[in-house]
């Protein structure tokens, strides 16, 4: 179950390090989110609490579910778009983690959601 922790964790670091960053370019904020921004923060956050993979989460673009509504997901990948490449010089460590995890096979579809750890 640590494991799901970890991983569950830094997901949510690198989505909301990401969506920090998209902000702060595509919005000018100097601190802080703009109201669209910290939504989506809050819909990214839920989401990943209630993943069924749980410990074998894949990354997002690799997951054979789509648990995001089609107007939040078309949101998400504009900010993974802006901010994935960008993730490299402002969070090197997250990103590397990010990229490594995208190289391993998703598992196979849930047949069932997990339960409240």
């Amino acid at each position: 179950m640590a494991i799901y922790k970890r991983r569950i964790e830094r997901e949510k670091r690198t989505v909301t390090a990401m969506i920090y960053l998209y902000c702060r370019k595509r919005h000018a904020r100097k601190a802080g989110l703009c109201a669209d921004c910290a939504n989506l923060l809050d819909y990214a956050l839920a989401r990943l609490d209630k993943c069924p993979f749980a410990d074998g989460k894949p990354t997002c673009a690799k997951c054979p579910i789509h648990c995001y509504r089609p107007v939040m997901r078309k949101e998400i990948q504009a900010v993974m778009r802006y901010a994935g490449p960008r993730m490299l010089l402002a969070h090197p460590l997250l990103a590397v983690a990010h990229m490594l995890d995208g190289l391993k096979k998703p598992p196979p579809k849930p047949s069932h959601r997990r339960t409240e750890p």
